[in-house]
């Protein structure tokens, strides 16, 4: 079934709200009640919101919640460009909503600690934000968008397991938002954002690489097959 763009819109919206919420959720009960949630919990938390949304909404929309999953998507030609501004718009306003809904729920003193802010310098967390979401915007190419075998129901999981890994291992050091939506939502709530370039910078180059490695890897695997059926 194919679905009009506003109401993939709708979907990319409420999808990144909910994939939101939970991950800003955490952070906030971390915070407020830190002997209750650690670390670990919070990036599972992401990471299987993010998976829970997707098998919610990823029939209508595709299940982006990311505006560097997007661009990616549309530098591997595998979604049309004309409909990449949309998209980005209603990621930012459901990531949005969950940091102000969240902020409510949980007072201001969580306003600052749902930004995302690195522990390493700026040039290693930069690095590192192109690194792992070039690596997710590949899984994303690889499970979601092409018929492999490991495709469909699977995906979500895969890539919700991805998100999770990541912001266990290079949260900490990076501040793992691999996300531009991740990062801006909460910063339109505080002052306190000094290192946002890093988070909008980083995972949109990361997308672009990703989106164009996958790309050429589609089309080298693509004249292998014709290739081994020429020869068949």
């Amino acid at each position: 079934m194919t679905f009009s763009y506003w109401k993939r819109c709708v979907a990319e919206a409420l999808g990144t709200f909910g994939f939101f919420f939970l991950g800003f959720a955490g952070i906030a009960l971390s915070v407020t009640q830190p002997t209750a949630i650690g670390s670990t919990t919070v990036a599972v938390g992401f990471g299987l919101g993010l998976a829970l949304m997707i098998f919610a909404f990823g029939h209508i929309s595709g299940g982006h919640f990311n505006p560097a999953v997007t661009v990616a998507l549309a530098v591997g030609r595998q979604f049309p460009a004309r409909e990449v501004v949309g998209y980005w718009i209603a990621q930012l306003v459901g990531g949005a909503a969950a940091a102000a809904t969240v902020i409510a729920t949980f007072g201001d003193v969580v306003s600052s600690h749902l930004v995302a802010s690195p522990t390493a310098t700026t040039n290693v967390a930069l690095v590192l934000e192109i690194i792992v979401t070039a690596m997710f915007v590949i899984v994303v190419s690889a499970v979601a968008t092409d018929r492999a075998p490991w495709s469909g129901v699977q995906a979500p999981i895969a890539i919700g397991g991805f998100i999770a890994t990541a912001a266990m291992i290079i949260g900490p050091v990076s501040g793992g938002a691999f996300n531009p939506a991740r990062a801006l939502a909460p910063a339109l709530f505080t002052s306190n954002a000094p290192d946002l370039w890093i988070y909008i910078v980083g995972p949109f180059a990361g997308g672009i690489i990703g989106g164009l490695i996958y790309l050429m890897m589609r089309a080298t695997v693509g004249s292998g097959d014709e290739e081994e059926m020429r020869d068949r």
